[in-house]
C-alpha cells in the first residue's frame, strides 16, 4: 500500500524527495529512504536530478520510471482508426492514424496491427512491450454475449471472434469500450467532470450519445447500451420502426448531424459537416442565431428527459458540434433546458484539447496497466 501511495504521488506531483513522500505519505524518512530504495530495485522510479536552487542542503528526486510499461490507445471511426502509444508516466510518445474507408472490411485486424505498430514505432517501442490496449468505438459490445451492438455504421467490427482475434494478432490484452465512455473518462480524469461522482456526458458530432457516471463509476447497461440516446424518442421526431439502421432514431434524427446540416441550409448556411455549419452559425452573429436557437432546443428536450431520470451533478457538453458552437451553444442549452427540467445540474463545455476518445482510452488502458505494474507484491 505504501509503495502504491508512493508510486501515485510522484503521478500527480512529479519528482519528489524522500523527505516529501514521507511528508506526504506520513511515513518516517528511514521508511520512505527504504520504500524508494525497494522502487528503484524494482525498476518503477529513477533519480531525476536533485533540489539544488533550494533553501537548504540538496536532496535527490525521484519520478516513476517512464519505461516501466507502455500502453497504446485507438479511436476508431468508420473512416478511420487513430492509435497512441504512452508511456507508463502518462506521455503520448507517438500516434498514427490509418485510413480504413474503401480499403475493405475483411482486414479490420490488419488496420489495428498496421496503426498500432506504426505509433509504437514512432514512440520508439516494440509491440511486444506494450502491456495494454483499450479501443474507443461508437457502438457496445455486449458483456454478456460478446455482440457489438449499435453500430452497423463501423464495416469490419462484426465478427463474433473479433477480441479474440485482436488479441491473438497483438499479443497484448485488449479491451474494447464505447467511445462516448472514453470521453467521459478523460473529463472525470482531467477535464471538467474532474471530483465529479454524478454526471452525465453529452456527445454531439455526426452522431448524438452520452456517457453515464454514477458514484464515480460508468454505467453501461445490461448489455452496453446506456448512453445510446441517439434511439430515444422524442417529441417533434420522426417515428422509426426500423431502429436497427445506424445512427437512427428520434433525438439523432432531431439534433445530429443531418439535422444540424439542413437546419443550416434553411438558414443560408453551405457547410459540408455539422461542425462546420455550426462555426459558420457562430461568425455570423445574428444571421446564425436562429440555428443555434433551435438546435439549443432540440439537444435541450432530449437532455431534459436525461436529467429527469438521472438527476445528475453535472451535465458535461462534448464533441465536435459543441466545440464549434463554444459558449454561444452552451448558454443557449443552458437556458432552454431550464425551462424544461425540474433537475438543474451545471452544464460545462468540454475541457479537452485534442482526441478526448484518445485521452479516454490513454487513461483506460494506464489504469489497469498500472494496477499491474505497480503492484510490488506479485512474485
Amino acid at each position: 500500500m505504501n509503495d502504491r501511495a508512493a508510486l501515485d504521488l510522484l503521478l500527480e506531483h512529479g519528482p519528489l524527495s524522500r523527505t516529501r513522500i514521507g511528508e506526504l505519505t506520513g511515513l518516517s524518512k528511514p521508511t520512505a529512504s527504504q520504500l524508494l530504495g525497494r522502487l528503484e530495485a524494482a525498476g518503477l522510479v529513477v533519480a531525476t536530478g536533485t533540489t539544488a536552487g533550494r533553501p537548504g542542503p540538496s536532496a535527490q528526486l525521484y519520478r516513476v520510471n517512464p519505461d516501466a510499461g507502455h500502453v497504446a490507445a485507438l479511436d476508431v471511426t468508420p473512416d478511420r482508426i487513430t492509435a497512441a502509444v504512452a508511456d507508463i508516466a502518462g506521455d503520448v510518445r507517438g500516434e498514427h492514424t490509418v485510413t480504413t474507408r474503401g480499403r475493405g472490411t475483411t482486414r479490420t485486424v490488419g488496420h489495428v496491427t498496421e496503426a498500432i505498430d506504426t505509433a509504437a514505432t514512432a514512440a520508439g517501442v516494440e509491440r511486444a512491450r506494450l502491456n495494454r490496449v483499450v479501443i474507443g468505438f461508437p457502438g457496445a459490445f455486449d458483456p454478456v454475449t460478446n455482440v457489438l451492438r449499435y453500430a452497423g455504421h463501423v464495416p469490419g467490427w462484426h465478427s463474433p471472434d473479433l477480441l479474440g482475434e485482436l488479441a491473438a494478432a497483438l499479443g497484448v490484452p485488449v479491451a474494447v469500450e464505447n467511445d462516448v465512455n472514453l470521453a467521459a473518462v478523460a473529463e472525470q480524469r482531467l477535464g471538467a467532470a474532474v471530483g465529479c461522482e454524478d454526471f452525465v456526458l453529452f456527445w454531439a458530432e455526426e452522431g448524438i450519445g452520452a456517457a453515464v457516471v454514477l458514484g464515480g463509476r460508468l454505467h453501461r447497461g445490461a448489455t452496453g447500451g446506456a448512453g445510446e440516446v441517439g434511439y430515444m424518442p422524442l417529441p417533434g421526431a420522426p417515428v422509426l420502426h426500423n431502429v436497427s439502421r445506424a445512427n437512427t432514431g428520434g433525438f439523432q434524427e432531431l439534433a445530429g448531424g443531418e439535422a444540424v446540416l439542413k437546419l443550416a441550409r434553411q438558414s443560408g448556411i453551405k457547410a459540408r459537416t455539422p461542425q462546420e455549419a455550426i462555426a459558420k452559425a457562430v461568425a455570423d452573429g445574428e444571421d446564425g442565431a436562429a440555428v443555434l436557437d433551435e438546435l439549443a432546443v432540440r439537444m435541450a428536450t432530449g437532455l431534459a428527459s436525461v436529467v429527469a431520470v438521472l438527476d445528475p451533478q453535472l451535465v458535461v457538453l462534448s464533441g465536435g458540434v459543441v466545440a464549434a458552437g463554444g459558449e454561444e451553444l452552451r448558454s443557449r442549452v443552458e437556458q432552454r433546458l431550464r425551462e424544461l427540467a425540474i433537475p438543474q445540474p451545471a452544464l460545462r463545455l468540454s475541457e479537452l484539447t485534442g482526441n478526448p476518445v484518445l485521452v479516454g482510452a490513454v487513461q483506460r488502458a494506464l489504469s489497469a496497466a498500472r494496477d499491474e505494474i505497480f503492484d510490488t507484491t506479485a512474485e
